[in-house]
């Protein structure tokens, strides 16, 4: 059976951090890291040149930085990437508004080689990369927007509630297969009912929306 390899775009403004990703990915037998840029600036026209799978995208750049750069993404291209920002700071407030502008989760740059590849292929196949308490930690005390009227009027089955509890959690489709007893393709089936009662792009959105609600109780 061959293995599909997994396309990567990495976008920093450090040529020392960009070395290093490329380093780290290219190692990786199914990823391949087909381009690279220094600027957000410059992601839309290398996207559609390129066609990457994930674009690896630092969140603090001075010219187009990440958030800018993966609103115009998502909105222009037909079928975007997925994206997953990096960050030097762990509570860093452009992580989260990355997240709502779209982005499929964020990774530390000090983060180990073995867990950015993982990172890399976890956003490849839909997942998303959140950690829980960083995420607490960036909604909690922020003005909220109408998100709790958005989850009043989804009207989530009592499954599509617990489903959203355990992708908040940072479980994969797999994880919360496990955790219920129920087979992946049914948990795949539940999380797009979930999006599309909540208009949400995707998982990670579905989460933003769940603290900011406070159907998740922030501690």
């Amino acid at each position: 059976m061959t293995m599909k390899t997994i396309s990567v775009l990495l976008v920093d403004d450090e040529e020392l951090v960009r070395a290093g990703m490329s380093a780290i990915l290219g190692n990786s037998p199914d990823i391949t890291v087909v381009g690279e840029a220094s600027d957000g600036s410059e992601v839309v026209p290398l996207v559609r040149q390129l066609c990457p799978d994930v674009v690896v995208m630092d969140v603090r750049m001075p010219e187009v930085d990440g958030i800018t750069a993966t609103r115009e993404l998502l909105a222009s291209v037909p079928e975007p990437p997925r994206v997953l920002v990096i960050t030097t700071f762990e509570h860093d407030d452009y992580v989260y508004e990355a997240l709502k502008e779209g982005a499929s989760g964020f990774l530390l740059k000090r983060s180990r080689p073995a867990e950015i590849v993982q990172a890399v292929r976890t956003v490849a196949t839909g997942d998303s990369v959140l950690f829980p308490a960083v995420l607490r930690s960036l909604v909690s005390g922020r003005p909220r927007p109408d998100s709790r009227g958005v989850l009043a009027r989804a009207q989530l089955t009592d499954r599509e509630a617990e489903v959203l509890r355990l992708m908040a959690q940072g479980m994969s489709n797999a994880e919360i297969a496990e955790a219920l007893f129920l087979g992946v393709q049914t948990v795949k089936t539940h999380v797009s009912s979930t999006l599309a009662k909540l208009g949400a792009r995707d998982r990670t959105q579905a989460v933003v929306i769940a603290y900011e609600s406070g159907f998740i109780e922030i501690r």
